[in-house]
């Protein structure tokens, strides 16, 4: 593909995945771009400038919405030998860190699943009619899906804890 037809499809994907973050995280629209192009840059990394020039967005901007992305810990910098430049890439940690916080809010939900599963195992063994009966096969079937999903996202956990100490 050509480097313009490159450019043109991340940008796409840019706005694509930004508006996505931005609806899951709460996150404001330019901070959720930053954060998209950041990860559509890779571990080359990406400068202020980069990010002033391709989002579009002013000065003041990108470096409020830099500085707070970098003080959430969503991104973290280096710099080259001889280049006054920040390069900005995604925090490794920070992936790490939502990971947990979705298995924690996995967690929370089974247990609200368990405890209403249990609550509708009493109403269904306090009746004698079919009828008044709880069906509880949807109960059932999220909390394996529940335990799977956590036991595959804490796999994947352990494969990029691993690969950060190679």
């Amino acid at each position: 593909m050509m480097e313009k037809e490159l450019l043109k499809e991340k940008h796409r994907l840019v706005e694509k995945l930004g508006v996505i973050i931005e609806n899951k995280d709460q996150m404001a629209p330019v901070a959720a771009r930053i954060i998209s192009y950041v990860i559509l840059t890779g571990k080359k990394g990406v400068t202020f400038d980069d990010l002033v020039t391709h989002l579009c967005a002013s000065k003041s901007t990108i470096s409020t919405h830099l500085n707070h992305l970098s003080d959430l810990g969503h991104l973290e910098y280096f710099t080259k030998p001889g280049d006054r430049k920040k390069y900005f890439t995604i925090n490794g940690d920070h992936i790490i860190q939502h990971i947990d916080k979705m298995i924690a809010y996995w967690n929370s939900d089974k247990e609200l699943h368990l405890e209403m599963k249990a609550f509708k195992e009493k109403v269904n063994h306090s009746t004698t009619d079919d009828d008044d009966k709880f069906d509880l096969a949807f109960h059932n079937n999220y909390i394996t899906f529940l335990d799977e999903s956590m036991l595959l996202v804490s796999k994947l956990k352990e494969k990029m804890i691993n690969n950060q100490s190679n």
